[in-house]
């Protein structure tokens, strides 16, 4: 396998996931952004602005902005950070933890019907090859 194959697949894979999110998404109400914010909270349950923006790849500016719009939504919160005056803690509340976990329920069941055709040596070898290039990046 060459890597101009491999680097095909890739965007070939990213452009299909991309479709599926979007997707699945429309129905919320919020943006696949949106989304993959309160995606990030959930597997972290608490993040500091900075923490969250680095995750997402944003700047912090940019971060307050979705914030603020997820906050009027009723589906994140800040909370004071208990030892830095300085930071805010951004939590799901009860709203965003039932989006969290509907939308990671449909992860789930997206990686199920992908991996369907693989044995568990597949799946073993593909987990670890992806925490490998996931370390790389």
């Amino acid at each position: 396998m060459t890597v101009e194959l491999l680097s095909h697949q890739l965007v070939e894979f990213y452009d299909k996931f991309s479709s599926w999110e979007h997707s699945i998404v429309k129905d919320s109400g919020l943006s696949p952004a949106q989304m993959h914010t309160v995606e990030v909270i959930g597997h972290h349950q608490k993040l500091r602005m900075k923490e969250l923006a680095e995750r997402l790849g944003i700047t912090t500016g940019t971060l307050t902005v979705g914030i603020d719009k997820l906050e009027k939504l009723g589906i994140v919160e800040r909370r004071p950070h208990e030892s830095d005056r300085r930071s805010w803690l951004i939590v799901l509340t009860d709203k965003g933890k039932q989006m969290y976990e509907q939308h990671h329920k449909f992860h789930q069941e997206f990686t199920s019907e992908i991996s369907r055709d693989l044995n568990n040596e597949q799946v073993q070898t593909f987990t670890q090859l992806m925490q490998l290039i996931l370390k790389r990046l």
